[in-house]
């Protein structure tokens, strides 16, 4: 059995990850800012000496520690470029000092930004790894410097790093309110399986085979989201009519979403593909669109266990909006 540093134990992904490790026999140091009863050294990823002696002995680094987009209205610009910038800078570093085998850090599909929004008229926006990022916001922003920090980490240090770019995975309500009074939560939930959302236990999975495969790799950088069942010659039509593509797709599904009352999202605008992660590191998400659909429409729950055990984090403390723990 291995030993594993998680950042970002007291959060959704970081405690979901130190669960499944402990239940494999795996040895895991818990890191967070925040106390928990997963994480076992409390500091942050900013103070380069506690990282130092959190890193001392392991094998494995699993990156997860962050300041999160919901953050943009509650923290400052410098507080995201202190956390996920220098913080990961830490976290590298510390790493190839100590020799681990290798570091996986947790990036996001926001990252993308402005190029995951297509004109008026255009097909939807097909997003793999040979995009490149249009960052809206600071969040993002530091995202893209922190990921280039991994590769130069992975060139010139030898250090092996591959980057996991996340779709959606909170069970929290969507930001937006247009949306959250168009559609029931599940219903919601569901839909954006099709091209923007990965399960929990999936995210996991696949972190613990990029750490894996990273030795192999060197260095690589892969979207994580759930399979899409769309191929690029339908953009054009998702862009004006997704309906009528699900259900030529999906029509005993698309049944049931009619005895449901459930309904489609008129119009796409984006399709996360993760076929690169899915080849390179020998992923194979379990919780495909039509698998959550299966389970929530028969049962009302389109989480797995691990999400359920895992609950709701929430992102602060005082009312903040909607994301709001």
């Amino acid at each position: 059995m291995s030993r594993y540093l998680v950042t970002g134990s007291s959060g959704h992904l970081g405690e979901a990850q130190v669960r499944t490790l402990r239940a494999r026999g795996h040895e895991v140091v818990g890191f967070d800012v925040l106390p928990g009863p997963f994480t076992t050294v409390v500091g942050s990823v900013a103070d380069a000496e506690v990282v130092r002696s959190a890193v001392s002995g392991v094998e494995f680094v699993l990156h997860a520690a962050t300041l999160h987009k919901p953050h943009v209205g509650s923290h400052s610009q410098q507080d995201f470029i202190d956390v996920n910038v220098s913080g990961t800078l830490n976290v590298l570093e510390a790493a190839a000092a100590a020799g681990v085998r290798s570091v996986v850090f947790t990036s996001s599909t926001s990252t993308f930004g402005r190029a995951m929004t297509p004109a008026v008229g255009e097909p939807v926006a097909w997003i793999d790894e040979g995009v490149v990022p249009q960052v809206r916001n600071i969040y993002g922003a530091t995202k893209v410097a922190a990921e280039d920090l991994c590769e130069l980490a992975a060139r010139d240090r030898g250090l092996p790093v591959v980057v996991l770019k996340t779709s959606r995975f909170f069970p929290e309500a969507d930001d937006r309110d247009d949306i959250r009074t168009s559609f029931a939560d599940t219903n919601l939930k569901v839909n954006e399986f099709l091209y923007r959302r990965v399960e929990l236990m999936d995210v996991v999975e696949a972190h613990l085979l990029a750490a894996e495969k990273a030795p192999a790799l060197g260095f690589g950088r892969y979207v994580i989201s759930a399979p899409t069942p769309f191929t690029r010659d339908q953009a054009a039509q998702l862009a004006l009519d997704a309906p009528t593509v699900v259900r030529t797709l999906f029509p005993e599904l698309m049944a049931r979403y009619d005895e449901a009352g459930w309904i489609m999202f008129p119009v796409l605008d984006r399709v996360y593909d993760s076929a690169k992660a899915q080849a390179d590191l020998g992923w194979k998400p379990a919780h495909t669109f039509a698998a959550v659909a299966d389970r929530a429409l028969a049962t009302g729950e389109w989480r797995s266990e691990l999400a359920l055990n895992v609950g709701w984090k929430g992102y602060h403390s005082e009312p903040t909006g909607v994301y709001t723990g």
